[in-house]
């Protein structure tokens, strides 16, 4: 079946009134971290965890790079999963001081190429190298979660659901605008949250008539 996903974006653009670029974040290495921290948890926790790792100072790449990994497991406990996450961070942190956690060397790099390195860093799946790209790199990468799956085979999407074959359905979909990517995600979570729950409250949804579920 046919969706228009600019009618749905607009739709649901309407509803939420998000910030522009949605994910928070003070700077770049915020959000990569951020969205690290983010796997298996809910993002209060992870901003309690952002918190911590500010109020010490130590929030650029080369501060948690030295940091022993005792510290840096204590202070994104809240996150859970510390001790994993800990060794994750230290593995993607180990990856960005090849490119002397520099961003603006990262920008010179193709999409596919930085996709590919990060997912060959333990701990780093799709969707999170997919945010990392979005998000904290500011390439043009669409990022599938189990919300976008959920939400969209309601509407009607009959297509394999695969991370792959969802991402190539948007990104063939949709206008080529870094803005539009960060914010559609955004929106499609915050829906997800607030109204296509696993329990949907069809009632007060304003796709309603969109969809087939």
């Amino acid at each position: 079946m046919y969706i228009d996903l600019m009618e749905v974006y607009n739709k649901l653009y309407s509803e939420y009134n998000i910030p522009e670029g949605w994910w928070p974040g003070d700077n770049e290495f915020e959000i990569m971290i951020g969205a690290l921290l983010t796997q298996n948890t809910n993002w209060n926790n992870v901003e309690k965890s952002l918190k911590n790792i500010k109020k010490k100072n130590l929030m650029n790449p080369e501060s948690l790079y030295y940091l022993s990994i005792n510290e840096l497991e204590e202070l994104i406990r809240p996150s859970g999963f510390y001790t994993i996450k800990a060794k994750y961070i230290k593995n993607l942190l180990e990856w960005f001081k090849t490119y002397n956690f520099s961003f603006d060397i990262i920008n010179k790099k193709e999409k596919e190429v930085l996709r590919k390195e990060l997912l060959n860093i333990k701990g780093i799946g799709k969707e999170t190298a997919d945010s990392i790209l979005l998000y904290a790199f500011n390439k043009l990468s669409f990022v599938i979660d189990a919300y976008t799956k959920r939400m969209f085979s309601r509407l009607g999407l009959n297509i394999k659901v695969d991370y792959d074959t969802y991402k190539k359905f948007f990104e063939d979909n949709l206008p080529k605008d870094i803005m539009l990517y960060k914010n559609y995600h955004g929106l499609i979570v915050e829906h997800s949250k607030n109204v296509c729950k696993k329990k949907p409250l069809c009632e007060n949804c304003n796709l309603k008539f969109l969809c087939k579920y």
